[in-house]
């Protein structure tokens, strides 16, 4: 009997780490739909990539810094306001990676490239943003410094972000 619970015990533990998948949006400009291309309010690009389970992600660019706003299916924003985060010039990675749990999202990782060195724009640091998404918002939770386990780090951190609280700007250094 005590084997028997032990077994059941190691198969929902296993399944329940396994229910938890990826599924990955391309960020370039032309695989999203451009929604503003001008310098109204700071924003020089807008654009709307395809999501998943109803939700999209839109591409913010102001001022060399590039962001990510989380939309909802019922079309709420949620801005992620990576340039709180890195003040310095930025960019995204080609792509955001969804975690997936009972087709849903509940969390998103997105590569940031940061322009540190002021005298060499060119070289960057490149993290791993990990935010969680709730039934009401999403938010930064975490940043995962260069490392060469960064991914497996951000994914751990992404499937925790449901317990993990909101970050305060300026908290990640």
């Amino acid at each position: 009997m005590k084997t028997f619970a032990l077994f059941a015990i190691i198969f929902v533990s296993a399944a329940t780490a396994f229910s938890q998948t990826s599924v990955y949006t391309d960020l370039s400009d032309t695989k999203c739909k451009t929604l503003r291309s001008d310098d109204e309010d700071g924003i020089l690009y807008k654009g709307e990539c395809a999501g998943v389970a109803g939700y999209k992600l839109h591409v913010i660019e102001g001022d060399l810094r590039q962001s990510i706003d989380v939309v909802f299916p019922n079309k709420t924003v949620h801005q992620l306001r990576f340039w709180e985060h890195f003040m310095a010039f930025s960019y995204t990675g080609p792509r955001a990676e969804w975690r997936i749990k009972n087709k849903k999202p509940f969390a998103l990782i997105v590569r940031l490239n940061v322009s540190e060195d002021l005298n060499d724009p060119s070289k960057t640091t490149s993290y791993l943003i990990v935010s969680k998404i709730t039934k009401d918002f999403a938010c930064v939770t975490d940043v995962v410094k260069p490392s060469k386990d960064q991914n497996v780090q951000a994914r751990k951190l992404a499937d925790a972000s449901v317990n993990n609280p909101c970050m305060v700007a300026g908290s990640e250094k």
